[in-house]
C-alpha cells in the first residue's frame, strides 16, 4: 500500500520530527511490526511523526495510543538520534531525528493499531527473534537503566 503519506516522508526537504517510545511493563518492552516503510515488515519500538502543534510528550503518547492501543505516563528522555536512509542511488530518502521516551502503560489493552502488523510485549533479554535493529535495542538497554535506577521514586515525581 502506497498512501500519501508515506510519500511525503519520503525524499523530504529537511528531516522530520519522530517521537518513540520504549513502554517498560513488568520487566518487558512493548515492540511493533511496522506496517509501512522505513522498516515495513521489522519489530522496532513505538512511534511516529510529531503533528504540527505537538509538544514531544503529546506526540508520543499519542503515536502509543494509536499503535498500540495504550494510554501511558510519559517519563523522561532516553535520547535524540539520527535515521538516515539512503537510496541505491545514494540519496537521502528517509530522514528523521528521533526522539525517544521511557513509558509506563496506565491504562488500555494492547494491540496493534493501524499503522502497525502486530503489538506484543516482549522479554528485553530475548530480542533476536524480533530482529530489532541495533540501535532500537542500544535504546532498550538505555531505556531499562534508567527504569532501574529511578524507578518508582522517578514516576511520583513526574
Amino acid at each position: 500500500m502506497n498512501d500519501t503519506r508515506e510519500d511525503r516522508r519520503q525524499y523530504p526537504e529537511r528531516p522530520i520530527i519522530g517521537v518513540g517510545a520504549v513502554i517498560v511493563q513488568d520487566g518487558k518492552v512493548v515492540l511493533v511490526k511496522r506496517r509501512h516503510e522505513p522498516l515495513a515488515g521489522r519489530w522496532s519500538l513505538p512511534g511516529g511523526t510529531l503533528e504540527i502543534g505537538e509538544t514531544l510528550e503529546v506526540g508520543v503518547a499519542r503515536e502509543i495510543r494509536e499503535e498500540t492501543g495504550l494510554q501511558v505516563e510519559v517519563g523522561p528522555l532516553i535520547g535524540v538520534f539520527d535515521r538516515i536512509m539512503t537510496d541505491e542511488a545514494g540519496r537521502v530518502r528517509y530522514h528523521f531525528v528521533l526522539v525517544d521516551y521511557l513509558c509506563w502503560p496506565t491504562s488500555g489493552a494492547l494491540q496493534a493499531g493501524s499503522d502497525v502488523e502486530d503489538a506484543v510485549l516482549a522479554e528485553p533479554t530475548c530480542l533476536e527473534p524480533f530482529n530489532v535493529t541495533p540501535k532500537a535495542q542500544s535504546v532498550i538497554a538505555r531505556a531499562l537503566a534508567l527504569n532501574r535506577e529511578a524507578g518508582p521514586s522517578l514516576r511520583r515525581a513526574l
